[in-house]
């Protein structure tokens, strides 16, 4: 089911365990609908399953597992109506952020987002593994709510996108990540020449319009439909 990780330094084991689960969800090794057994991710994490019921329960809260009593648990398809929420929420708290940004940011964030772009510029070359970019990209987004001082907002998007982010990572695997990374520099230019008018186009273009591509992956002849539970489709643009 799953292939166990390396600890980090100083984590104890119910923080071992749902890094590492959280991760494959994330990734998509572990996919949407597929059943989960408490002793089978404890015998690959050697571990016991104390934690591992822990760790299910708080993932459950964050929409990413099902837990069906008598029955077993399970990782949670992606419900549409999470993915409008999330995206629109992350857009126009972002857009806002993003002017903020543009009035006044501190220089020390300005260097951390540019060695990110760094980064993923070597993503990028390299082909690295899409989840590997995602983790860049993610962290990109951060470093500009931490600069206005905003990170609570931050984590509070985090939250309610567990579905939106699986499916960005979903995007990103089937038409590459080359367009974020792209617009991740022209985000950087914007905040630079403090180019306020240029805000809402640049995160439309990046948090909006792709939403209206997604709704290929629910199709009925999609390859990926089963990765969605569409018992109250509603459309994501």
């Amino acid at each position: 089911m799953i292939k166990g990780a390396r600890k980090h330094p100083g984590e104890n084991n119910k923080e071992y365990s749902y890094r590492v689960i959280k991760d494959k969800i994330m990734s998509l090794e572990l996919k949407p609908g597929q059943a989960i057994s408490e002793v089978e991710l404890a015998e690959a994490l050697h571990i016991s399953r104390t934690p591992i019921r822990e760790v299910i329960g708080k993932l459950r809260e964050e929409h990413l597992v099902e837990v069906y009593p008598q029955v077993g648990s399970y990782v949670s398809k992606n419900n549409p109506r999470l993915l409008e929420e999330a995206a629109f929420m992350r857009y126009t708290l972002e857009r806002e952020v993003m002017k903020t940004a543009c009035l006044s940011f501190p220089k020390e964030q300005l260097r951390e987002l540019r060695r990110n772009i760094v980064l993923q510029e070597e993503s990028v070359a390299d082909k690295s593994e899409v989840i590997d970019f995602h983790k860049l990209d993610t962290q990109f987004h951060k470093i500009l709510f931490q600069g206005i001082g905003k990170e609570h907002v931050w984590e509070a998007i985090t939250r309610l996108s567990t579905h939106y982010n699986r499916v960005r990572v979903l995007a990103e695997m089937e038409y590459s990540y080359h367009k974020a990374f792209t617009e991740h520099k022209i985000i950087l230019r914007i905040i630079e020449n403090k180019e306020i008018d240029q805000v809402e186009q640049v995160l439309y273009n990046h948090i909006m319009k792709p939403t209206e591509l997604w709704e290929q992956f629910y199709k009925p002849e999609s390859p990926y439909i089963s990765y969605f539970d569409l018992s109250n489709q509603v459309h994501v643009h």
